[in-house]
């Protein structure tokens, strides 16, 4: 237990490591947009409590808790400015633990391209392609506590520029916390990784520099380096039982963030019945003083199992998401255990 505690102690220190200085930008901004409809309908709320293959991208650490020996799961959301976004993730359960891997994609279809002399576009377009692929482990070291880890690649490119970038998520989740039934604790840092920088042959311009008998020649245009989206969230969960057939869960959230000004404060719960069918709702709130976040809103979203009704484990899950100036972002997922 002590080194348990040791663990947990750990991964809490990293807030005051990574939320001391708040950078007005970062590199992999795609790393922070959450995927799967569950936990996104409670705002994320319970998101470091997640578990089994949506755990991928909350909390690795709940990847081990998996039901069966296996799950698949796709995922589409809609996000702001008519991105896509398109998930898909498998985790098996082997006897050293569960190993899953992941694939985020995203369609921001096709873009002008416009320049200081041509501002209505050259009538050339470019279509960026951005994806993230990660590989996880997770392992559960008692009936109560586990532990995972997440390595992902991300993957930039527009035009004939591109970039490249590793990060990493630590996690840990304690269940039935002070011996108390339903009672849960998780605790994640996120996006650790080296600065993503961008480099390719889009960045030489032809110029002449003053004073200089070169004449016309090219030169690189020097791409800035960025931190990546690094965040730390801790929360707590309790589920509780209502008769035979009603479930109800409740769950809230601080998540330290490094690549934004505002600090996020997260509230959730989902009802149950029988566990076949799912109510959900939720609460983000993000905002200090007179900054506010798009996302300070509240989400909801709905669910079904179809286990106990054909015997299939299927189960379909679905999310609305608030945002400001924009249009509501609708996240889908299918989810198939086996």
């Amino acid at each position: 237990m002590r080194k348990i505690y040791l663990i947990i102690v750990l991964l809490i220190s990293g807030q005051w490591l990574f939320a001391q200085s708040k950078a007005g930008t970062s590199a992999a901004p795609e790393l922070t947009i959450p995927v799967g409809a569950r936990y996104t309908a409670m705002a994320g709320a319970s998101g470091v409590l997640a578990e089994g293959v949506e755990a991928i991208t909350w909390n690795p650490g709940g990847v081990d808790w998996i039901i069966g020996n296996g799950q698949a799961m796709f995922s589409h959301r809609r996000y702001i400015a008519d991105i896509g976004i398109n998930y898909l993730a498998l985790v098996v359960k082997f006897g050293f633990g569960s190993v899953g891997l992941s694939l985020r994609t995203f369609d921001f279809g096709d873009i002008p391209i416009t320049t200081e002399f041509q501002p209505d576009g050259t009538g050339e377009v470019i279509s960026p392609n951005f994806f993230v692929a990660s590989l996880t482990y997770s392992k559960r070291l008692s009936d109560r506590v586990s532990v995972g880890v997440n390595f992902n690649l991300v993957n930039e490119s527009f035009g004939r520029v591109s970039a490249t970038g590793f990060a990493f998520d630590a996690g840990i989740q304690y269940r039935n916390m002070l011996n108390i039934s339903g009672l849960s604790l998780g605790v994640v840092v996120k996006n650790i990784g080296p600065t993503m920088k961008y480099g390719g042959s889009g960045l030489w311009v032809r110029a002449v520099v003053p004073g200089s008998e070169r004449g016309v020649t090219f030169y690189k245009v020097e791409a800035a380096s960025f931190p990546m989206p690094t965040s730390f969230e801790i929360g707590l969960g309790y589920n509780y039982t209502i008769g035979e057939v009603n479930n109800l869960s409740l769950a809230g959230l601080y998540q330290a963030n490094n690549f934004y000004a505002i600090d996020a404060y997260k509230f959730g719960f989902e009802y149950s019945f029988k566990n076949i069918f799912f109510l959900r709702a939720g609460y983000n709130y993000s905002k200090s003083g007179e900054l506010t976040s798009i996302w300070h809103h509240y989400t909801l979203g709905a669910g079904v199992n179809t286990e106990s009704l054909i015997g299939l484990k299927v189960s379909f899950d679905y999310a609305y998401v608030p945002v400001t100036y924009f249009s509501a972002n609708h996240v889908f997922n299918l989810k198939v255990g086996f």
